[in-house]
């Protein structure tokens, strides 16, 4: 297997950048990479030298676009942007989530479209592979003229300013520098505004968001499964021909997976000529509500493979007389599938939290509480409490944060995304609803073993065991 990455020339998806994050795969600047950054960043000089008047190089920001700014004026003009946008509140995001940031962004501008200097992405490389990362607080984006404070902060260590993590420690920058006997970078022009224009910080959210949903979509099969064991339901509604007449793709997928992890369950085969018709829809419906979810998370996937191979900077620069503003920076394709998925991830936990509250009720013959003596113990029924405020949880974190647009830069900026928020709004939901299928396990579990000693499938046996 290839063990190496290349920025701005191979493409990079979710499972590769956690990979780089995680230290499994090494991101390299190759030749050809660095051939485009070269020439993308003699472009740059040349709109310098000849004075033309091209946004963020030579002008102001934002409102401030018409302003024009003088040739000796272009770095500190780029110093400045750094420092004026670091203005993000609240709690430091995961430091994954940084790193992810700073191996999004080289990618991006290793395609050659920013004229950034070749000085300065290896100085975001020497972060990437020493593990000093900034510290990045989470809120302050609005997820338009992309992530500007949360990117700002992620730079201020290349001019010697903000914080990092050294070996998990929080650290003035300059102790950093120091320690490692390394300078302060001098921004070259253009770069102050690369580095902060993008939308790096929901890109990094969903490609963590990516990661987690699959793991909890995969894990909700199989513990449905087992709580559908334990409570004598039917296989019946995950007959292929049921679900052809539906073809969805998450729905025929979770109806598969359910046949094929309930295959040689002794627990399924006792009851199979009972007189039940019907189980209840936390049950019966687990293709259609699983399914849908999973149809959900892969228009989410998707979308984060296309942005992840996006170039989110502006202007773009094609040549030096030919740059191009525009507003690839905007971070509604993004908002909207994370918005979606958050919705999915929600719904699984409700669901999950029904088959809880089947488990307790006392039904087909399972223990009240899944207990055989309760009044002195009370068995499984505060389990159930915590589900049930996570699921509702869950339901307030449902507002879609791209139905809401407040204008910014005294209008020059009058539609955003927030889809900064609908990043982090996500990872949240994911955060309550692993509990609520660790406690669905933990309750389908107890009611298993009121089936011994007969056994479940091979692969639910594992799990349980697991």
């Amino acid at each position: 297997m290839n063990d190496t990455f290349h920025y701005g020339i191979d493409s990079l998806t979710p499972s590769k950048a956690l990979g780089i994050a995680q230290g499994i795969l090494k991101g390299i600047l190759s030749p050809q990479a660095r051939e485009k950054i070269e020439e993308s960043q003699r472009q740059v000089s040349v709109i310098v030298e000849q004075e033309r008047t091209v946004y963020g190089i030579n002008t102001g920001f934002g409102i401030l676009s018409n302003t024009r700014i003088s040739a000796e004026d272009t770095t500190t003009l780029q110093h400045k942007i750094l420092q004026s946008h670091s203005v993000g509140v609240g709690d430091p995001i995961p430091i994954e989530i940084a790193k992810l940031m700073l191996i999004t962004k080289v990618h991006a501008l290793a395609q050659g479209y920013s004229g950034i200097r070749m000085e300065t992405l290896e100085r975001i490389c020497w972060h990437i592979e020493q593990d000093v990362i900034p510290v990045v607080p989470e809120k302050g984006s609005v997820g338009a003229s992309g992530d500007l404070a949360p990117l700002a902060h992620l730079f201020l260590p290349l001019i010697g300013l903000g914080e990092c993590y050294l070996n998990g420690v929080r650290l003035d920058t300059h102790k950093v520098l120091k320690q490692k006997g390394i300078l302060p970078l001098q921004l070259g022009p253009k770069e102050g505004l690369a580095l902060i224009n993008g939308t790096q910080f929901i890109l990094s959210f969903a490609i963590k968001a990516v990661q987690r949903m699959h793991n909890c979509l995969e894990a909700a099969d199989i513990i449905g499964a087992m709580s559908l064991e334990a409570l004598t339901g039917t296989k019946a509604p995950f007959d292929d021909r049921l679900h052809q007449l539906r073809p969805y793709p998450g729905n025929l997928l979770v109806a598969q997976r359910l046949r094929l992890l309930l295959e040689g369950s002794d627990i399924m085969q006792s009851h199979v000529d009972c007189g039940r018709v019907q189980d209840p829809y936390s049950l019966r419906c687990m293709p259609q509500v699983h399914g849908a979810s999973r149809n959900a998370w892969l228009h989410l996937k998707e979308m984060t493979q296309v942005e992840l191979n996006a170039v989110t900077d502006n202007p773009i620069v094609f040549k030096a007389d030919d740059t191009v503003s525009g507003g690839n920076f905007h971070g509604q394709p993004m908002a909207l599938p994370l918005d979606y998925a958050c919705f999915a991830a929600a719904e699984i936990g409700n669901i999950s939290d029904r088959r809880c509250y089947l488990l307790l009720e006392g039904k087909w013959g399972l223990p009240m509480l899944l207990m055989k003596d309760v009044g002195l113990n009370s068995g499984f029924m505060i389990p159930q409490y915590t589900t049930a405020a996570l699921v509702t949880e869950n339901k307030t974190l449902c507002f879609p944060s791209s139905a809401d647009s407040i204008p910014t830069s005294l209008g020059q900026e009058d539609h955003v995304s927030m889809g900064s928020i609908s990043g982090r709004k996500l990872n949240r939901v994911l955060d309550n609803l692993e509990y609520i299928l660790a406690i669905e396990l933990l309750s389908a579990c107890q009611a298993i073993e009121f089936r011994r000693p007969l056994k479940s499938s091979a692969v639910l046996e594992f799990a349980h065991e697991y």
